[in-house]
């Protein structure tokens, strides 16, 4: 049996916390299988945003983190690419998921695909919330 011991990120509600286990991946941050989701944190602010997207295929579109941005642990804001352009920011990686998604994006870059991870837009009863299809990356 494990105990976690979940840290709430205070800018967040509780129900705003966004989702996702490192314990879904490899030893090399690959996803262990294609089902693999990581749901983003602070979407309650973006709500209106959110609802505006219609696209059938969602993207997000997610800048590379600069040196000082890994020295400060900064976080990860997500904007998402849907019917040409660029909407968001529409929350952020939770914290501690960094690593799988800048992973994610190395992987198809230096697989010749854009780098871009596939997301879905999900209602659930505190709202729409935005998850990352990271197991489509594999």
């Amino acid at each position: 049996m494990r105990f976690r011991r979940r840290v709430l990120d205070p800018r967040w509600g509780p129900r705003d916390q966004g989702s996702g286990s490192l314990d879904d991946y490899k030893f090399d941050l690959l996803p262990g299988s294609s089902r693999v989701t990581i749901r983003l944190a602070g979407s309650d602010d973006h709500q209106d945003l959110i609802a505006g997207i219609e696209a059938a295929e969602i993207q997000t579109a997610i800048a590379r983190r600069t040196a000082e941005e890994e020295r400060t642990d900064a976080p990860i804001a997500v904007r998402l690419f849907a019917d040409g352009r660029v909407i968001g920011p529409v929350g952020e990686v939770p914290r501690g998921l960094e690593g799988p998604v800048s992973e994610a994006i190395t992987r198809l870059e230096l697989a010749g695909r854009t780098p871009r991870i596939p997301a879905a837009v999900v209602s659930t009863r505190d709202g729409l919330r935005v998850d990352l299809l990271i197991g489509r990356t594999r």
